[in-house]
């Protein structure tokens, strides 16, 4: 990018929200669709809007489309294909940039297939390391466009990258101790074999959401199309304050749960089902949710421990398990 380039970005939650927040700084010009109010943050990625403001740009002045593919915030996994479609059926020419930091060996995505021109993610979340490593993907017209790209870059510059990476090494210091762990990460993934990590994680979230529904809560994603096996976002009852529940949870059971972020904030709280995990640790951490939902007060209509034990047991992953 250059600086004062036009982006279209779409607004699916917080990180989406911080991602514009970041584009101002850098003295970028994002448009941010979206769906009106806190309603919004319940959905995913609308490729229809995309596509109509696309073609109302018949001078191409929108650069590249922007958009999150697993919203950490919201628990919400948006269709990128759908976006490229869009893109594609305005028959414009911007790059389409992905964020997947929390989407990567957990939910699936495919950066060739999709047509994706830039993808960013980290360590921290599907590969299960700490922070600290961040990967992007790239293709050839996204290189092609970033040598005649203005904004001031050393670090984050792909040339001296791509160059060192031929022969399998990087322009700076590396972070040897987390690339040690990332080599074991990507060993456990590969060898559990892609297909059956993904189908893990969709049997962990639809059994975490069936012991939300037996409690009689809300999820916070609205469209079962895309809700998300990364995560599950649990909305409190009007006038209970999700982080005072969450508080509760922790103190009474050691159990950290993630917080609701901007416009969600105080009305739900999220549960992570994903990476290095298991049955029994997610229904310790039901029972811990369901344990200090009773302790707050909050009126449950039955228990999401028994509905997702009967889940996981009427859906094994292994026929071995039956």
């Amino acid at each position: 990018m250059s600086p004062g380039d036009k982006v279209l970005m779409f607004e699916t939650g917080h990180f989406a929200t911080l991602w514009h927040k970041m584009a101002l700084r850098l003295d970028i010009q994002p448009e941010f669709l979206g769906l009106p109010g806190y309603e919004g943050w319940r959905h995913g990625v609308q490729a229809d809007m995309i596509e109509a403001r696309l073609k109302e740009d018949t001078l191409h002045e929108l650069k590249a489309v922007c958009v999150v593919h697993n919203e950490t915030s919201t628990g919400v996994t948006s269709d990128i294909a759908a976006v490229r479609q869009a893109i594609d059926a305005a028959g414009h020419p911007a790059l389409l940039i992905v964020d997947t930091i929390s989407g990567l060996a957990s939910a699936d995505y495919r950066h060739d297939e999709w047509g994706v021109d830039v993808t960013v993610s980290g360590s921290q979340k599907g590969l299960m390391l700490p922070p600290g490593i961040s990967f992007n993907a790239l293709s050839l017209k996204a290189i092609e466009v970033s040598k005649q790209a203005k904004l001031p870059k050393s670090f984050w510059a792909w040339d001296e990258i791509l160059e060192a990476n031929k022969n399998g090494y990087w322009p700076y210091t590396p972070s040897t101790n987390l690339l040690y762990g990332l080599n074991e990460a990507l060993d456990m993934l590969l060898d559990e074999g892609m297909d059956h990590v993904l189908a893990r994680h969709q049997r962990w979230a639809a059994g975490v959401r069936a012991a939300v529904e037996a409690w009689g809560l809300e999820i916070q994603c609205q469209d079962p199309s895309v809700y998300s096996p990364v995560l599950t976002g649990v909305v409190m009852p009007e006038g209970v304050d999700a982080d005072a529940v969450r508080k509760i949870i922790y103190e009474r059971f050691d159990l950290s749960l993630g917080m609701g972020l901007g416009k969600a904030k105080g009305k739900m709280f999220r549960i992570g089902h994903l990476g290095d995990c298991n049955d029994l640790t997610l229904i310790a951490t039901l029972g811990g949710c369901e344990a200090g939902m009773k302790l707050s007060g909050v009126s449950l209509k039955g228990s999401g421990v028994t509905a997702a034990l009967d889940y996981f047991a009427a859906n094994p992953l292994n026929a071995d398990e039956r």
